[in-house]
């Protein structure tokens, strides 16, 4: 599944507050300031267009719906799956940096635990982004799915944790403090040609 093959085309916009939901077949998609707007790709190239379309995709397989949200006032990957959670009506959320890495969280669980925890992000590939809204979708129908398989690569780090730090600079650069989370609107669509 290459994101060569598939060119898609990512717009975004904030479209307001955010609201605490009580719909029971929801996931919330928290994502980072920059994502989708500053930055357009993770840490790999993978565009930002097709990462959202393979989660998104992986939760309507399970047939439960993804509202998406914008954390201006953090970059922290915890905080932001956390409060995806707590603002879905399933109390499933998942977080999600722009340089690709991602969570998936519970709300009655402490901030820094989570279901799922994707810290590799050099690793993550479109078919892992995919089983990652699967498996959300899957806990928010109060199943137990089996974690989503993701490879280990121990030269990882010290390969790529200058690019990683630089990324996570500039996103934090965006942070706006006391800056209240957002609904965000999404057209996600093929390209011409």
């Amino acid at each position: 599944m290459s994101s060569t093959t598939t060119p898609w085309i990512l717009q975004m916009h904030d479209s307001g507050p955010t609201r605490q939901s009580v719909q029971p077949d929801e996931v919330v998609l928290g994502l980072s300031p920059g994502f989708g707007q500053q930055f357009d790709q993770t840490i790999t190239g993978i565009p930002h267009a097709e990462v959202l379309r393979q989660m998104l995709a992986g939760a309507e397989e399970q047939q439960v719906s993804v509202r998406l949200i914008r954390l201006h006032h953090s970059s922290d990957l915890a905080l932001i799956a956390h409060t995806a959670a707590r603002l879905s009506g399933s109390g499933i959320g998942i977080g999600l940096l722009s340089r690709g890495t991602a969570m998936i969280h519970q709300k009655d669980l402490p901030k820094l635990s989570s279901l799922e925890l994707f810290p590799q992000s050099p690793m993550m590939t479109l078919e892992v982004y995919r089983s990652i809204g699967s498996n959300a979708a899957q806990y928010a129908k109060g199943e137990a799915p089996q974690p989503v398989p993701t490879m280990n690569d121990h030269m990882a780090r010290p390969r790529w944790q200058a690019k990683a730090a630089l990324l996570q600079l500039k996103e934090t650069e965006l942070v706006v403090a006391g800056r209240k989370p957002v609904e965000v609107e999404v057209d996600l669509r093929r390209a011409a040609g």
